[in-house]
């Protein structure tokens, strides 16, 4: 797809002594390097506060913020980290910043409890959104018309991403990438960082109890086959076969490893390999929809439109990968953990991604 000519001006919010080391850290990683080898386009990354300055991060090192509030006054990306919920009150200032950047038509990203000054700000308001979980019950309580849902990593409604705490804001920051600029980049950028393109599963996982690691070598192998295979026939019974265990005691232990249903899991595995072969593909949509087992070309696009809020068609001509047109089609993708999640440009119609999308296997 086309890149913009001009570098999009992302904007980091953040305040003395609360500046989220490891949210600031990932927009940095994300946005404050030249990227473009990868599909994406050339960012102009800056840090905001209101006192320009030395400021101290959350753990008190300190970092040089050059730029005051007028810059969201320019910013297409306006980002906000952790905040202190209980001993500071975001300034009228800040908040009418916020209030202007998104009236103007920037995409506004809430890190972690940063969700609690866009809510502060208006922004919220009727919308679903997710915050670290531990502070889930607060933003509820303290916003009442916001629907807070403290089981999900991000939550996109077009204009306003939020996301979970620490290590969400990866996920949130590389959908993204993935929603703007395509599979492809996303991929490659998190190849880059060494994470997986899109963790599986919600912030349910992590609560009480964290997702123990896929110990078992057998379930391990299990899912391999199964992106290996996805043309095949696939159903709980025949992945519990493999697994050598009985349906009911597989899908508890799936549940338990990956945090989704078998159901939802390849599902998203299905749509992930159609997602790749549509950018990098010359295959026709009926080819694509029998290689990834969905049959048809129907049914392909019934789910692909469902989840992705977008034809196959359609996003082939949006983010068709040119570099690679004309590539044969063999194997379908290995290692795509990611489920359907609505697709669009800034300013898309409400995206909800959260665990366990579809039915129960």
């Amino acid at each position: 797809m086309a890149l913009p000519d001009r570098p999009l001006v992302v904007s980091v919010v953040v305040a003395d002594g609360l500046v989220g080391s490891f949210g600031l850290g990932v927009c940095a990683e994300v946005f404050g390097y030249d990227r473009r080898a990868m599909g994406l386009p050339r960012f102009d990354f800056g840090l905001v506060t209101e006192a320009p300055g030395v400021l101290r991060t959350d753990t008190g090192i300190p970092i040089t913020v050059e730029h005051g509030l007028e810059r969201l006054e320019r910013s297409d990306i306006v980002s906000i980290t952790a905040w202190e919920l209980f001993a500071r009150e975001p300034s009228p200032a800040l908040l009418d910043a916020f209030r202007a950047a998104h009236a103007r038509g920037a995409t506004i990203v809430s890190h972690c409890t940063g969700a609690f000054v866009l809510a502060a700000a208006g922004l919220l308001d009727g919308m679903r959104v997710t915050t670290h979980w531990k502070y889930a019950g607060e933003l509820a309580a303290r916003f009442p018309e916001v629907t807070v849902d403290p089981s999900v990593l991000y939550v996109d409604n077009g204009q306003v991403i939020t996301g979970a705490g620490t290590a969400a804001g990866v996920d949130t920051l590389l959908h993204l990438v993935r929603r703007e600029w395509g599979a492809a980049a996303a991929n490659a950028l998190a190849r880059e960082m060494v994470v997986p393109p899109h963790r599986d599963g919600g912030q349910a996982q992590f609560i009480d109890a964290p997702v123990p690691a896929c110990e078992d070598d057998l379930l391990g192998a299990v899912l391999e086959w199964a992106t290996g295979n996805l043309a095949e026939e696939i159903s709980v019974d025949l992945l519990a076969r493999r697994a050598l265990m009985s349906p009911r005691t597989f899908a508890r232990r799936f549940k338990a490893t990956t945090g989704t249903t078998p159901h939802a899991w390849l599902l998203g595995q299905r749509l992930a390999a159609a997602e790749a072969l549509l950018e990098e593909s010359d295959a026709p949509v009926e080819e694509i929809a029998r290689l990834v087992g969905f049959g048809t070309a129907a049914g392909l696009r019934e789910q692909f439109t469902r989840r992705r809020g977008i034809s196959p068609r359609a996003y082939r001509q949006t983010f068709r990968t040119t570099s690679t047109a004309g590539s044969a089609v063999g194997a379908v993708p290995q290692q795509l953990d990611r489920h359907g999640v609505r697709t669009g440009r800034m300013g898309s119609d409400e995206a909800l991604v959260e665990a366990g999308l579809g039915q129960p296997a």
